[in-house]
């Protein structure tokens, strides 16, 4: 069951409640344009954020400079995991080129259409992961628990600790910079998120290396 407590889900902005009519109006054009116009399955905005799952998508700025700090992170050849974090993964596979692979845990079952990259993910049970997801396979961990509550980081935790060779990016309220330092030893870095919505919480990022984002 997920967690439906409303104090731990990132609160909209009033003038992003007001806009809300618009974009659905905007979705279902868009959605038009998709099937008559064909699309980049991989960009950002190809699959609508959710906000029942709490689901709220990064700017392009920001997903951009998410993607290209997890490629650095990772090195020539590296992986990198997406823990709720599809709009980085999207991001990341624009540059399809380069030289890393990628794999998306995920709960919404929308993102299975990335095949064998997406992995179902539901983190009230952390550990639930494929035998083939071997432990500490991944050079990267890029996070962004979707709620904002010690329970749904410290199961989170789990994974991202379970995949990890070392490297922890993480995404969330500043609220938690405290839980975050303590379930995953991460402190806060000068590198500001936003997101394509305008969100009433402060959001922060949080690392456990010398990272580009200070």
């Amino acid at each position: 069951k997920m967690d439906d407590d409303d104090d731990d889900i990132p609160q909209l902005s009033s003038h992003t409640l007001a806009a809300l009519q618009e974009f659905y109006l905007e979705q279902q054009q868009r959605e038009g344009m998709k099937t008559s116009q064909g699309f980049n399955q991989y960009s950002i905005g190809s699959i609508e954020e959710d906000w029942q799952l709490s689901q709220f998508w990064y700017s392009d700025e920001t997903a951009s400079c998410l993607a290209n700090e997890a490629i650095a992170a990772a090195g020539k050849g590296g992986r990198i995991a997406c823990v709720s974090a599809p709009s980085v993964y999207q991001k990341l596979k624009e540059q399809d080129g380069k030289d890393f692979s990628v794999c998306i845990l995920e709960y919404d079952r929308r993102f299975s259409v990335y095949g064998e990259e997406f992995i179902f993910y539901d983190y009230n049970h952390p550990l639930n992961l494929p035998e083939n997801l071997l432990p500490h396979s991944f050079d990267i961990v890029i996070a962004d628990p979707p709620y904002l509550s010690e329970e749904c980081l410290q199961k989170t935790a789990e994974t991202i600790k379970y995949l990890t060779k070392g490297k922890i990016l993480l995404c969330t309220g500043a609220i938690m910079e405290e839980h975050a330092a303590k379930h995953l030893g991460v402190k806060i870095c000068k590198f500001i998120p936003k997101h394509s919505r305008n969100l009433a919480n402060e959001f922060r990022c949080y690392v456990n290396y010398a990272s580009g984002l200070e």
